[in-house]
């Protein structure tokens, strides 16, 4: 059976899901504070839906999986879906990014249905900036998941902060204490124009070279690391002497194309083949019909752009394609 490989000999291995665009956070770089128009919960897949479209991938590759949202732990009983998914034969690791805030209660019951790492998103360690960016929740919930991923056994536990100029850099540091004395991998992320290149995300993106210029400063000695689970797209550092790790996500000032392996599926059943790019494939209606479940992913395959063109955004350069109107939190990231 034909694998997934697009136009410029990528394969393709890895599919994100999203179960949900909803969140109980509000966070300035995914979603506006109000007027957000959710999906119905009847056009959202159901957990049999991923489970026949992750089997059909799989029979073509996929074989890793990440699970999404919105926040994916407001969607009831997601533990029975990992539990469908780390069934299938071929699927070898399963992973979830989650905002934290429901984490602890619901760790011990994710691992032993079979998920494998989770990534928690943090973007500061000060209680009441925490409120200013995420617009909610409670940053002492957020590290009590940490803790309680830890325990159960999540290896390695990532934790991913979208650097926002004039907002929070001047934390990097503290983070890069936090991924060395605790054996955490933090990862910078830069801040994405998805659904919303206008110029309040040019005013707040930071380039990641700033993280290697504090970390110098701070006297660390650091070297690129070898492979990390899951590392994806990200260029990761370890330091000498130090317990934990850090990563860097550029895909502004050096964007990572080329390497990319992933699809994302939507709550509502779209494939998309790029995060960037508004192009957008039914899979919801072909469920049901596993031929024609394959077709969608090779369609994936035949119009997946070469790259995304997010710097040229930035730089006021006229784009190839149109770009994608929906938030972060409609796609999955």
């Amino acid at each position: 059976m034909q694998i997934l490989e697009d136009r410029y000999g990528r394969l393709h291995d890895y599919l994100r899901i999203s179960v949900t665009d909803r969140c109980n956070l509000r966070c300035l770089y995914c979603m506006p504070e109000e007027g957000v128009q959710f999906a119905a919960s009847e056009t959202l897949l159901s957990y049999d839906d991923i489970v026949e479209i992750v089997k059909v991938g799989a029979s073509l590759g996929i074989k890793k999986l990440r699970i999404t949202g919105g926040e994916p732990l407001i969607r009831p009983n997601l533990h029975e879906l990992i539990g469908q998914l780390s069934a299938i034969p071929q699927i070898e690791d399963i992973a979830l990014t989650t905002n934290g805030i429901y984490l602890e209660s619901q760790a011990e019951k994710l691992r032993k249905a079979g998920l494998n790492r989770v990534n928690i998103s943090l973007d500061t360690l000060d209680p009441t900036r925490f409120k200013f960016i995420a617009r909610n929740g409670d940053l002492k919930k957020v590290l009590a998941g940490i803790e309680a991923a830890a325990k159960v056994g999540f290896s390695p536990i990532k934790l991913n902060c979208v650097l926002l100029k004039g907002i929070n850099e001047d934390e990097i540091a503290q983070f890069l204490r936090l991924a060395y004395e605790q054996p955490l991998h933090v990862r910078f992320i830069e801040y994405m124009p998805i659904g919303h290149a206008d110029e309040g995300w040019k005013q707040h993106y930071l380039p990641l070279s700033t993280v290697l210029d504090i970390a110098q400063k701070e006297g660390y000695n650091i070297s690129e690391k070898n492979e990390i689970q899951g590392n994806g797209p990200s260029e990761n550092w370890e330091f000498s002497g130090g317990v934990g790790s850090f990563g860097l996500i550029h895909p502004i000032s050096d964007h990572f194309c080329k390497n990319c392996n992933r699809l994302r599926l939507t709550s509502d059943g779209l494939i998309k083949p790029c995060l960037y790019w508004m192009d957008e494939l039914d899979m919801k209606s072909a469920i049901g019909n596993s031929d024609e479940l394959r077709n969608v992913y090779y369609k994936a395959m035949q119009i997946k752009p070469q790259n995304h063109e997010m710097a040229e955004k930035l730089l006021d350069i006229a784009q190839t394609h149109v770009p994608t109107e929906r938030r972060m939190s409609q796609i999955g990231g």
